[in-house]
């Protein structure tokens, strides 16, 4: 079982020398998901037979001699390794693991959930492009959207509807490189019809790219649905115990990013040369290409469909460093080998605790896309089976002077900022994870100063509701 999805050796990072974590593209779904997640990425006998990932606590790495440092510079060395910054044999078992459990063709991992999101968008939209994009996100994904984009060049496209089609093939225009939007949002668990956006999207050779943190791909696998890109906060459930900070990006390496993708042969046939809507993976390059013999290369040249990934690792990862320390990437591994049992247990634990909300006297809302009376369940219950996460918000009558006292009263949820850990966990969105948003900003994506949001963990449910009974106790008095 130790090469089950090994790590492909990839000299493609002239420069670096890097082996970059990937999928096994011809056999990927061989295995079931709880087999993949222990073994896939992994070759014991490249790790000195070691049962567990190894952590690799170092900077750089021996090459030596000065004929193979030079091959290993170029790329031309499989499997060597230059300096941590942009790879280490620990994380690029993280990265084949989440690549086959996702079904993508490769993944790259960063040191943060926003260091993976930011560096994605970035890659797809900078040179002057244009994103589009709903507001229902989570707070920090919205400010670096609606605040930090702009500025650094790039504009916005915001559709109330991301899955309304017509709202859709209104704002992409041509400058627009990526359609962003969350599989489940973030605390209100809205779900979006992935497949349609993606067939608007691919109309125009558009990349889809979705936060999927809250259901991980073993609820919910976004490149099944037409996704191109997929991001995640693995601090979250994919970790699953709040002991490492850490982010992923998948490609599913499907769409092609060629100076005309999109482009009919009609318009070829009319305008002939066209701008290609990715100028900067159709541009040259100097450290992927070979001046000295002729050779000069895009990444579109050099990788084809992998060219988002490419340069998502050489520019982004390698430039920002953003690599993710070893010691994170190992507790992100050891928390992933758990995810379907603990997903199983915490989502019962969530519908349990929905339902009591929903039928509570001082509850006036329950987001929660599981419920039956969710506008959302009809989609749910197509597209996740399994069930749509261990998040959901309720909202409660009164005022912050009851919410307070409600967060306040409680024991077993600790009051705490995460999702996804294996203990229960209560916020109050308005002041903590989406105080970027303005009050009317907040309503609008169904945020009220009363809103509170809950990360259900794998306790006893009857300890979880009575808990909450306590919060409602403080609340309101005897009910």
């Amino acid at each position: 079982m130790g090469n089950i999805n090994e790590i492909t050796d990839n000299p493609a990072l002239a420069g670096d020398g890097v082996a970059g974590g990937e999928g096994r593209e011809e056999s990927e779904g061989d295995e079931g998901f709880a087999t993949r997640q222990l073994h896939a990425g992994y070759d014991a006998p490249r790790h000195l037979d070691s049962s567990s990932v190894p952590i690799y606590a170092t900077a750089g790495y021996d090459l030596h001699n000065a004929a193979r440092g030079s091959r290993a510079a170029n790329g031309l060395e499989p499997g060597a390794h230059l300096y941590s910054r942009v790879g280490n044999p620990t994380p690029e078992v993280l990265e084949g693991r989440l690549a086959s459990l996702d079904g993508g063709i490769a993944a790259v991992a960063f040191s943060s959930g926003m260091a993976a999101i930011s560096s994605t968008i970035l890659n797809l939209a900078d040179h002057g492009g244009r994103i589009v994009s709903t507001r229902d996100l989570y707070g920090g994904t919205f400010d670096f959207i609606n605040n930090l984009l702009p500025a650094l060049g790039v504009g916005v496209d915001y559709v109330d509807t991301v899955d309304d089609e017509q709202q859709l093939e209104a704002a992409i225009g041509p400058d627009t490189r990526l359609v962003f939007l969350e599989s489940v949002s973030n605390p209100t668990t809205r779900i979006t019809d992935l497949d349609l956006v993606a067939r608007v999207a691919h109309r125009h050779g558009v990349a889809v790219v979705v936060d999927n943190t809250l259901p991980t791909p073993y609820l919910f696998r976004p490149i099944e649905h037409g996704a191109d890109i997929v991001v995640y906060s693995t601090t979250k459930a994919i970790n699953g115990h709040g002991n490492a900070v850490g982010g992923a990006v998948v490609d599913a390496g499907k769409l092609d990013y060629g100076p005309d993708n999109h482009v009919d042969d009609e318009e070829r046939s009319t305008q002939g040369s066209v701008k290609p809507r990715y100028p900067q993976f159709n541009s040259f390059v100097h450290n992927i290409s070979d001046e000295a013999h002729g050779q000069r290369r895009s990444f579109v040249d050099a990788y084809g469909r992998k060219a988002f990934i490419q340069r998502l690792r050489l520019k982004y990862l390698r430039l920002l460093g953003a690599e993710p320390g070893p010691f994170e990437s190992y507790l992100t591994l050891q928390g992933l080998e758990t995810l379907d049992v603990r997903l199983d247990r915490a989502v019962s634990n969530t519908l349990t605790v929905a339902r009591f909300l929903d039928a509570h006297p001082h509850v006036t809302r329950v987001d929660y896309a599981g419920l039956p009376n969710s506008p959302d369940h009809a989609l749910a219950e197509r597209d996740y089976p399994r069930g749509v996460g261990t998040v959901l918000a309720f909202t409660l009558e009164g005022g912050v002077e009851q919410a307070n006292a409600f967060i306040d009263a409680t024991q077993v949820f600790t009051y705490l900022t995460n999702i996804g850990d294996s203990k229960s966990l209560i916020v109050d969105p308005a002041r903590t994870t989406h105080r970027e948003f303005n009050a009317d900003q907040q309503r609008a994506i169904g945020v009220e100063p009363t809103t509170i949001r809950l990360s259900i963990g794998l306790e006893d449910s009857r300890d979880l509701i009575a808990d909450l009974e306590r919060g409602f106790q403080a609340a309101y008095g005897q009910a």
